[in-house]
This record gives C-alpha cells, structure tokens and sequence, in this order.
C-alpha cells in the first residue's frame, strides 16, 4: 500500500504461497505521514500470532489466524495516517514467494481529530541466561520449580526481557508472547512491570506471567478470548516446549505522557534461560523512538527443542558418573 492522503486503515487480510515459507522471515513495515523511520516493523507471522514459523489458529478481538491451516491472516487494529500511508514487506526467506495476496480497507477522511496517535509495533527476541545464584536451593514442588535461592523481589529492569520502550505520549494495547522453554519446569513465575513517565518504581508491578495474561496457577490449557489467552501450549513433558500468549488492553489501556517501559523477568526473578520473541502494540503522537535494528534471519532462528531424546542422554550420563549408587530410579 502507499496513498497520500487523510484516513483510517480498518482491516487487512493476507494470505501467502508456498504455505510452509518462514513467516518469521518476511518483514512487515509500515510508514505514515512520510516518516523514514517504520512505526512497525516486525515478522509478519509473529506480528499476526504465529510464533516460530508455526502454523496454528489464533483469535483476539484485533488479530486473528484462520483457516485453512492457519493460512489466512487478519487485522483489525485501527491505523490512521493524516498525510500517508505506506505498507510493505521484505522477503528475507532466500526463496521465492510465490503469492502474496491482500486486502487493505481503509476510509478516507478530510481530516482526523486533533492529537490522534499512530498505530505502532515493535518485535524482540532474545534468549535470556539464568542469573548467578539460579542453579542452587531449588525446591521440591513441580510447579514451583522455577523458585529457588534468588528470592528478593527485583525491581528493576536490567535483566528483565523487553517487551516495550516508548518515547513519547500515548497508549499501550497489547502483546503477543512467545516462549521456547529447554525445561520442564514451569516458566512462568516471571512478574511484569510498567515504568510509565520516567518513574522510578513501576505503577504495575505483577505476581508471575500467568497473572498478567488473565489466567493463574500454572495453566497448560489452550485458551482464546478476545482479549488474552494462549493460543499455543506445550504438547510434551510439563512445560517443555512452545507457548503462546497474548493480552490485549482494548477496555483497559496503559495510558503514559512522555514514555513507557514494559519488561517481564524471565523465570522467578530472572532465573531461568527461555527463548523468548514478543510483539507489542500501542498508539502514540508521533516522531517515536526508533526502533533498534531488526535481528537478521540467523538471529531469529530459534533454539532447537529439547525433547525425550536429550532427557535421556542427560540421564544416562549422571547414571555414569553415580555407577556405584544403590537407588538411581529416580535420577535426571
């Protein structure tokens, strides 16, 4: 898309050929009112609700994946532009795509109302490193796995995986979230934090990951309401594997004047290694904050997944170092 001109982009719908492409390596930007800088840029397929490349339905009030096969890509965030509009993506797959089809809705206006903000989206990734002091003193009950020595309360965003940092003044409206867990242990003890206006204690401060996403007590179900849930959940033993979660702030907006900042700790206070891509959305009065550098192909590519094979090795080498162990039952 590029059209001059006052308006409001309402809905977009795309669809893409050979179906097994990497969406994680087709980029999607979008420019308004002539800015150099994109105000989204972000893997098609994670900005949509595909992690990892992956194929799987997906439904919110704002973005959804459908069938067939989760093929079908759907937006209904509003997006005004008050000069232009410009929308394209980049083909950083290093094969051909075959179809790239779309519709792009949006109504013309003669002028927008006074302070209205521009849609904005923003995709990290990182694989994180358990802090020193986060291999010892681990207690007994599964579910709680991810406590252990480090139990101060961090306040603090340093270590804490980024979700959003924001110049300016606006509203935040959501995430997608992505985790890649090399564990069985549950991930999910990680609080979430909101620095709004340059604060020096956050405003929103949770109680573990599950919280923030409207469920609670370590869910392992699959769940999609129009506002949060998690689209994906591990299909292996415990919480070893891929999970999808998202929350949407279209009631309950996370209002800021000169900046926000959203980070979530990875593990109980940033104790555990997870291989974690998100994508945030918000509006805000322009210029924004540029974006750091996109991650190159090789940079997205996520970890490799543990699986029984790996367990198994694991084992099999402590079997050898405790060979003269009376009861090895129950060894990793």
């Amino acid at each position: 898309m590029d059209v001059e001109g006052t308006g409001i982009i309402n809905h977009i719908w795309i669809t893409i050929a050979p179906p097994n492409i990497d969406r994680n390596d087709i980029i999607l930007r979008m420019y308004w009112d002539g800015e150099q800088k994109p105000s989204v840029e972000s893997p098609i397929g994670p900005f949509f609700g595909q992690g990892w490349s992956e194929h799987y339905p997906f439904k919110s009030m704002p973005l959804a994946v459908t069938p067939r096969d989760g093929r079908s890509l759907v937006s209904y965030f509003q997006m005004p532009f008050s000069e232009r509009a410009r929308i394209e993506i980049e083909n950083q797959t290093g094969e051909p795509i075959r179809a790239f089809y779309y519709y792009i809705d949006y109504e013309q206006h003669a002028e927008l109302p006074q302070n209205t903000g521009r849609f904005h989206a923003w995709y990290n990734r990182e694989v994180t490193t358990s802090l020193e002091g986060s291999k010892h003193g681990i207690k007994d009950d599964f579910e709680g796995l991810s406590h252990n020595l480090r139990d101060e309360q961090n306040t603090t965003p340093e270590e804490n995986y980024l979700i959003a940092d924001i110049k300016g003044k606006g509203h935040f409206v959501g995430v997608n979230y992505y985790v890649q867990s090399p564990t069985p242990v549950w991930y999910g003890e990680g609080d979430d934090m909101f620095w709004i206006d340059g604060e020096e204690d956050p405003s929103l401060y949770g109680t573990g990951t599950e919280d923030y996403f409207n469920t609670a007590w370590v869910p392992k179900d699959t769940y999609k309401h129009p506002y949060f849930g998690y689209a994906r959940q591990p299909q292996s033993i415990g919480w070893l594997g891929r999970a999808h979660a998202y929350r949407f702030h279209i009631t309950d907006p996370v209002y800021f004047d000169t900046s926000l900042q959203f980070s979530i700790e990875h593990g109980h206070n940033n104790n555990l290694s997870l291989d974690l891509a998100s994508v945030a959305y918000w509006y805000q009065k322009e210029p924004h904050k540029p974006f750091p550098s996109l991650p190159g192909p090789e940079a997205r590519e996520s970890r490799p997944q543990i699986g029984p094979r790996d367990i198994h090795q694991w084992r099999m080498e402590w079997l050898q170092q405790h060979a003269d162990s009376a009861d090895t039952w129950g060894a990793p």
